[in-house]
């Protein structure tokens, strides 16, 4: 009589022993195994800038950021909430909606129509001290993006403006990319016709200098 068969050992139980016995190797746990399985989500929570303006979707910052944090081996999805025109009180008062509970990171990037329309400062400083205490309220982490004001709109204003966004990001405890448009300001070739939004060029090369920063702030409260 031949010999009863042994029952076979399930596909997925052998799949799971595997990416433990890894995962213990490398000296992760199971949480850290969902975690690097898991989508994150990053909210931008801009102006013109991020809502891509004058631009196909594909090419527009949110996109061209995925893709580069794509490349730096985040599995993140960049969900655009931009509005053209939108100055700091704008965003402040669209937050909550905005900004949908599943966000694992907040990139605020506001402030650029508050310099073009001449807003005091500390009017500025306000609002995003009103827009990171709205996301910590929720528990949602934040970073912050800086502009650097040009120094012809005049000094004394360039220099409250430009000490806006450290002060904030020091107060809150929270990253600061120093200048969004950081390699891309002035350079007619990056920027369209209008010397203020950045084209498909520009919008890269901004993803690209964003993405490592982006990247290790969403590892860390991942």
């Amino acid at each position: 009589m031949s010999e009863p068969l042994q029952k076979p050992t399930m596909p997925s139980t052998i799949h799971r022993r595997a990416l433990l016995t890894a995962a213990a190797a490398l000296g992760l746990g199971a949480p850290a195994l969902a975690a690097a399985r898991r989508t994150l989500t990053l909210t931008m929570l801009g102006d013109s800038i991020t809502a891509g303006l004058g631009l196909a979707g594909g090419a527009a910052l949110p996109a061209q950021l995925q893709a580069e944090l794509a490349r730096l081996g985040v599995n993140a999805k960049v969900r655009a909430a931009g509005v053209s025109g939108d100055t700091t009180a704008d965003g402040l008062a669209r937050t909550d909606f905005s900004v949908k509970g599943d966000t694992d990171l907040c990139l605020v990037a506001l402030g650029a129509n508050d310099l073009l329309q001449g807003v005091d400062p500390r009017v500025t400083r306000r609002n995003l001290d009103a827009i990171l205490g709205k996301l910590q309220a929720r528990h949602i982490p934040a970073m912050l993006a800086g502009l650097r004001a040009p120094g012809a709109i005049g000094s004394g204003y360039a220099r409250e403006f430009d000490a806006v966004f450290p002060n904030i990001a020091r107060a809150h405890g929270v990253r600061l990319y120093p200048d969004l448009l950081a390699g891309v300001m002035g350079d007619a070739a990056l920027n369209q016709s209008d010397g203020i939004h950045p084209n498909a060029r520009g919008a890269r090369v901004i993803a690209a200098r964003l993405a490592p920063v982006v990247a290790a702030v969403l590892k860390s409260h991942a």
